[in-house]
């Protein structure tokens, strides 16, 4: 319920209906300022932020519809009651329409009047709780809960940045585990339709016969145990954005009717003859090339180019090595904080491993290992011992057995240089050729393998004469 040390402005040109208002609002425990006319009421309005404003409709001068007026245009979260006589109750439902929130007949009942202006109190108190929920949404969702500040996840920032307030379609691109989901979330809560819902709808979760009724909903009696009517997503992310995740799972004859939702935003429930229009937001997602499906026949052509509008690729994590470290204290704060564990920290030899590792999983690989991390080890700091096996370094096949040791002595560089050479030939060879699986095989961001490949004058495949 709304605190008691609420303050009520109360006008009224009637000095006895105005002291009897301040009594009774007095016995509720509010504080109650007055003013004996409009005018000095209005001026009070505006140089005051009071919780509850409490007019006579029939002031003269200043009347109480443009005090009103002026708190439903510039202090839109204080509540208006509007205080009339018999003869003017059409007056007050007008008042109402404007944006009052209640009005009372003279001679007003001490009763009524409390009642009223509790639930104007609570009705305010809603408004502003969730007021602060969306802000909070928007701050969780936004740009700031994708962290990065590599160039491949700027381009991904910019992108957005220039697309969130328009209404075109959205296509994400993008390996398991790089936050696609994320993405979605920051272009909805950027929008102009960040008001209205977000609703996402994982296609490969759901099995085929269930996705259609998922999305579109059903009559009773479509089919069996359709026993009452169900709304769909569609319907339900009406005036905000549906996220289709994994589209590239849908069937050939569900894409059909995606594609019709995407040309004209109609669509009939399963079982239903009414079509149904909505105002939607379509963002879809998949971790497949959606060319190579349509090459194939598998996904449908035309599906593809409607969902192509604006194609943002998200980067795996392995193209981000300069994100790594931001990434995982990120989440280690966030998991210490949450599990009430005292801060932790990763040596530079800890760090080093994991900027060095390959991640197939991504974010969320990364996110699982900084959990595990902070459950499982005992000390604040996280060494090299404290990692799985596999973001250990890996040894250089005991390069001290390998090669003999000659008096005269070794340069070591030049077998260094030479044993890399000769890795990256083969990794080349193992993945034909294909240098984001090379440099995935070597634990290497592409960046990184093309400069070591430019130093060493790697050509693959390799020119006559190169070993």
């Amino acid at each position: 319920m709304e605190s008691r040390s609420a303050t009520i402005l109360v006008i009224d040109d009637e000095p006895g209906v105005r002291q009897g208002l301040q009594e009774i609002l007095a016995t509720g425990g509010y504080e109650v300022e007055t003013a004996a006319d409009g005018e000095s009421g209005l001026l009070r309005v505006k140089e005051n932020l009071f919780d509850l404003v409490l007019t006579d409709l029939s002031l003269p001068g200043v009347g109480g519809m443009e005090i009103l007026q002026f708190l439903v245009r510039h202090h839109p979260e204080c509540p208006c009651i509007i205080i009339t006589g018999f003869g003017t109750i059409k007056s007050s439902v007008d008042a109402m329409r404007q944006g009052a929130y209640d009005y009372l007949t003279k001679p007003v009942n001490p009763a009524e009047l409390l009642l009223v202006v509790e639930r104007a109190l609570d009705h305010r108190r809603l408004k502003w709780e969730n007021l602060q929920l969306k802000k909070q949404l928007q701050k969780r969702y936004g740009f700031a809960n994708i962290i990065g500040k590599s160039e491949a996840i700027h381009q991904v920032f910019e992108i957005i940045e220039k697309v969130a307030d328009t209404d075109s379609t959205i296509l994400i691109q993008g390996e398991s585990g790089t936050g696609k989901e994320l993405i979605a979330q920051a272009v909805h809560y950027n929008s102009s339709r960040r008001e209205g819902p977000l609703i996402p709808v994982n296609c490969g979760a759901i099995p085929g016969e269930l996705l259609e009724s998922e999305l579109f909903g059903h009559e009773r009696g479509a089919f069996t145990h359709a026993v009452r009517t169900r709304i769909g997503r569609f319907e339900l992310a009406n005036g905000g954005t549906i996220f289709l995740d994994e589209i590239a799972e849908m069937s050939p004859n569900l894409q059909v009717k995606i594609l019709r939702v995407l040309q004209d935003r109609t669509f009939e429930r399963i079982g239903g003859i009414k079509t149904i229009r909505v105002d939607i937001r379509i963002i879809a997602a998949t971790n497949t090339d959606l060319e190579t499906l349509v090459s194939q026949g598998r996904f449908r052509e035309d599906l593809f180019y409607r969902l192509n509008v604006i194609p943002i690729k998200v980067p795996p994590l392995r193209e981000r090595e300069s994100d790594i470290p931001l990434l995982a204290r990120h989440f280690l704060k966030e998991f210490c904080t949450r599990k009430k564990k005292p801060l932790k920290q990763l040596t530079p030899a800890a760090m080093s491993c994991l900027a060095h590792y390959s991640w197939p999983g991504n974010v969320r690989e990364l996110e699982n290992l900084m959990e595990r991390l902070v459950i499982l080890t005992e000390s604040e700091v996280v060494d090299v011992a404290d990692l799985p096996e596999k973001f250990h370094p890996q040894p250089l096949e005991r390069l001290s057995e390998a090669v003999d040791f000659p008096e005269q002595g070794i340069n070591l560089a030049a077998v260094v240089q030479d044993y890399e050479k000769n890795l990256i030939l083969k990794a080349l060879a193992r993945s034909n050729g294909v240098k984001s699986q090379a440099a995935q095989l070597l634990h290497l961001n592409r960046t990184t393998l093309i400069e070591k490949m430019k130093k060493q004058q790697i050509q693959y495949p390799p020119a006559t004469g190169q070993s």
